[in-house]
């Protein structure tokens, strides 16, 4: 379902280029997790930006449900969505009122009756009508994802989804990524907080400094790095070296 390969991305520093994405390889199958896992820095935002089609890769080549997204940008866009660690929601709106333009914007017959359907899947439809700027932080992520979903997208993209969510947020929130790839679709959760995502992930690319320096299960993983916990195991396979 999407497929990166061979993946670079450089910026400018003053004189010096800084190589963020350092040919990076990965795919994701329909119906399967795959954690993008490593510290802040490490590369994996440029990544999801570049899959999203926000970011124009210097090298390699992307394909998103058989599209190739360098030919063809906006037809690879239509396939996925894309959810920033920001949850972006206009303070004014409604949940309601944001899903349904999104859903108008993405050419969905019937956005009201998809908007409402969504959200209350979602669990966010007790708080359809009251304003973005009142909501709490899970519930915001709730309906970003809606918005997200609303042309319903083969694959998902999720960048630091739990970040700043209570417990039960989190724990809500990673039972909203699982039952995403039960539906069917192709799921990236890029975070750096490794151990909290263990138990949805089917697959793990551990990235440090632009590149996967390891891929697997998490037994996988944890086996050939001799570790007891992700933490560890990246510590380990970096050669105590992933700051």
């Amino acid at each position: 379902m999407l497929t990166v390969s061979n993946l670079v991305k450089r910026f400018r520093s003053g004189a010096r280029a800084i190589t963020a994405v350092d040919h990076l390889s990965f795919s994701v199958a329909e119906g399967e997790v795959y954690g993008l896992l490593g510290p802040n820095g490490a590369g994996k935002t440029t990544t999801l930006r570049m899959i999203a089609t926000l970011l124009d890769p210097d090298e390699g080549q992307i394909t998103v449900a058989g599209v190739d997204r360098r030919s063809q940008p906006l037809k690879a866009r239509e396939k996925l969505a894309y959810v920033a660690a920001e949850a972006g929601l206009p303070d004014r709106l409604t949940p309601r009122e944001v899903v349904r333009l999104f859903a108008r914007i993405q050419g969905v017959s019937e956005p009201s009756r998809a908007a409402d359907a969504l959200l209350e899947r979602l669990g966010a439809k007790p708080y359809a009508d009251s304003a973005c700027a009142e909501l709490s932080t899970g519930m915001k992520r709730r309906v970003v994802l809606a918005r997200a979903l609303v042309h319903q997208p083969s694959v998902l993209l999720l960048d630091e989804p739990t970040d700043g969510l209570d417990v039960p947020g989190r724990r809500d929130v990673l039972q909203l990524v699982r039952e995403q790839a039960e539906q069917g679709r192709a799921v990236v959760l890029s975070s750096h907080i490794m151990g909290e995502v263990e138990r949805v992930v089917d697959r793990i690319g551990l990235v440090g400094k632009g590149r996967i320096v390891s891929e697997g299960t998490v037994d996988q993983v944890l086996q050939e790095a001799g570790a007891a916990s992700l933490d560890d195991a990246f510590v380990t396979l970096l050669h105590g070296d992933a700051s």
